[in-house]
């Protein structure tokens, strides 16, 4: 079982933020495989099947800096090992729409990593970083303030959304270093 945190802050201002990706990407594998969110683990969970296995999504509702602690509750719940927590979160430090599977790796002062790293007593989880860009040269806006910023339209974050939803029914179909292999490409 794998579980699937996607990260992001809650709150209906915050929905369509580059810094929501992951919980964008969460529910889309929800609609696609017929989950239905609940409440549990301080965050919003569903249970589905993609093919025979069975996985939970979790969208953490602790904010963004304090993730660990729904992400934490959820893996000793369904007793999964570091190595099958999936987190899907944004990354600023890549172009919009490159997307990189890796397992473990530093933090790069992204705080929901640090969070989770803490209750996991590891860094050495899943991470699939969706590319959601840096402010363009003129626009003096801080990274902080352009991830908290909603997608534009002509950035797709749809397509951004599917594509990424894809890379991880790959690695629930074919494994990490297949997935690696597929999804790391650029």
């Amino acid at each position: 079982m794998y579980l699937v945190a996607g990260l992001g802050n809650p709150g209906r201002e915050h929905a369509r933020n580059r810094h929501n990706a992951g919980w964008m990407v969460v529910d889309e594998l929800a609609r696609r495989h017929g989950g239905s969110w609940r409440g549990k683990f301080g965050g919003r969970l569903a249970e589905v099947r993609v093919g025979d296995e069975r996985r939970a999504l979790l969208k953490p509702e602790t904010y963004m800096n304090e993730s660990g602690q729904s992400v934490g509750a959820a893996a000793s719940f369904f007793k999964v090992h570091p190595d099958e927590v999936l987190v899907v979160h944004d990354e600023g430090d890549f172009d919009l729409g490159r997307l990189e599977l890796k397992v473990g790796g530093g933090l790069a002062g992204h705080n929901g990593l640090r969070s989770i790293a803490q209750q996991l007593g590891t860094q050495d989880f899943l991470r699939l970083r969706i590319g959601v860009g840096r402010p363009e040269r003129g626009d003096p806006r801080p990274l902080g303030d352009w991830v908290l910023g909603n997608f534009e339209p002509h950035e797709d974050p749809e397509g951004l959304v599917a594509h990424a939803a894809d890379a991880v029914e790959t690695l629930v179909a074919e494994g990490v270093e297949r997935a690696q292999i597929q999804v790391n490409r650029r």
